[in-house]
């Protein structure tokens, strides 16, 4: 799906270099490319990328766009072909790219209700398995940034009662977010915890927007409980796409309610709560502080920090201000690793090193995952790696993770597979990706392991 944006001054839906080399050549694609909703109407009508809408129908086809969501190319291909600036022959390339993926998915076999899934309906979505599915999908998205002195998880038999406050706390349409279907059931985060212990709710907040912060009776029902769970946080109202939200903050008194009944001590989120999943999410994305949206403008989406202007740069591979969280970051109620083997020297050979082409150099790191706790739980692991200072390179970069399950006081060893060509790489200031020579660090957690990189005639 080709987006709104342009890249180096071309709409993605009307750049050749994007969709027919790089897509459906470099990439081989074999089905179609959709333009975003109405996204050749948007570089026409407000990028005032062409002149005429006939010459925004024609560039869009001509770059190798099958097909368009909204009704821009129905209402003006047809002028674009009698105005000579599209041949027949272009639409008929993107109908097949388009009537060949329907072919493949069975649209032409006959009656679909003697197909494989044909007789498939509501009843086949909603059964017992799917929703443990489900709600076991939830439960491994969930992410612990903090745990205070061990503060989680409670005990369901020592937490008789439990105050439930924030206005997001018994929400229901709010937890399935935009571009969502209807659910099976909604299971708010004060019915998850209710199903576990007594509880007292409070909103605390009139709406997510929380004007005025109900502080009193959010106070009496954290001083009455044994523990207090506060679930806050925005909705559609704050933002969502066509409204951004204007800071980084808690909305409104959020924060003052936070602060005023927080205290030590979705069925998801009452399962990690109560210790019956143990969690394994890590956070996809920086966490910046207000500070970065306040100093930085949105206009600049240069990735690599300007010592000279003091602009930090963009995402965990460049920026270099403070964080509130990094990309990665997450806990589990147990784990420990260590390096078990990673070599320290590798070799690539004259011919690769200054040649145009990378191929068959590969290199393995092991690892040992063991769970030092008494819950059983999946452990996720990064492996990052930070380049030698050369072609303007990022402080590191993600090459892989994997994912075990433990046993409590079991543990087992996991094996990254490191391709020198691609992992190991930077593209130059030409264009040009080339493996990079040198120490180049690999980061597991709190694990460092320097790797010289060198040219040489050694086994990698």
């Amino acid at each position: 799906m080709g987006s709104y944006n342009q890249v180096n001054g071309k709409p993605t839906c009307a750049d050749p270099d994007l969709l027919a080399r790089i897509i459906r050549g470099k990439w081989k694609l074999k089905g179609y490319i959709v333009s975003d909703c109405d996204s050749v109407k948007v570089f026409y009508n407000t990028k005032h990328y062409t002149k005429t809408s006939e010459e925004a129908a024609a560039k869009a086809i001509l770059a190798g766009l099958d097909l368009n969501c909204g009704s821009f190319l129905g209402q003006h291909t047809e002028a674009t072909v009698k105005g000579g600036l599209l041949n027949e022959s272009a639409i008929d390339k993107a109908l097949s790219n388009n009537f060949a993926t329907l072919m493949r998915l069975g649209f032409f076999d006959g009656d679909p209700r003697k197909q494989l899934y044909g007789k498939l309906g509501p009843d086949d979505v909603c059964t017992p398995s799917n929703q443990e599915l489900a709600r076991e999908a939830a439960r491994q998205g969930i992410l612990l940034l903090k745990n205070t002195a061990g503060s989680l998880p409670l005990s369901s038999t020592a937490i008789k009662s439990l105050a439930v406050i924030g206005p997001n706390a018994n929400v229901m349409k709010t937890m399935i977010g935009n571009y969502e279907d209807t659910p099976c059931k909604y299971v708010t985060p004060l019915q998850g915890l209710a199903a576990v212990v007594s509880t007292t709710y409070v909103a605390g907040c009139a709406d997510v927007g929380c004007g005025m912060a109900q502080t009193d009776d959010a106070n009496k029902a954290a001083a009455s409980a044994d523990a207090t769970v506060l679930v806050m946080g925005a909705d559609q109202s704050i933002e969502k796409e066509g409204l951004d939200r204007v800071d980084l903050h808690l909305p409104g008194q959020q924060s003052l309610l936070v602060s005023e009944v927080a205290k030590p001590g979705g069925a998801a989120m009452a399962d990690v709560i109560f210790g019956d999943h143990n969690p394994s999410g890590r956070l996809p994305m920086t966490w910046y502080p207000q500070s970065y949206v306040d100093a930085v403008p949105m206009t600049n989406m240069n990735m690599r920090p300007d010592p000279a202007t003091g602009y930090p740069g963009r995402t965990y591979r460049f920026y270099i201000g403070p964080t509130v969280y990094l990309f990665g970051e997450g806990l589990s109620y147990s784990d420990s690793h260590s390096l078990v083997q990673a070599p320290q020297l590798a070799y690539m050979p004259l011919e690769e090193a200054i040649g145009k082409t990378c191929s068959n150099l590969a290199l393995d790191v092991h690892l040992n995952v063991k769970n030092v706790g008494r819950f059983s739980g999946s452990h996720t692991v990064f492996l990052f790696s930070s380049p030698p200072s050369v072609h303007r390179a990022p402080q590191k970069h993600l090459l892989g993770f994997e994912k075990v399950f433990l046993a409590s006081q079991s543990e087992a060893q996991l094996q990254f597979k490191v391709n020198v060509c691609k992992d190991l790489s930077l593209v130059d200031e030409l264009g040009h990706r080339k493996v990079a020579l040198g120490t180049h660090v690999l980061h597991i957690g709190d694990l460092k392991h320097a790797l010289s990189m060198q040219i040489g005639s050694g086994s990698i």
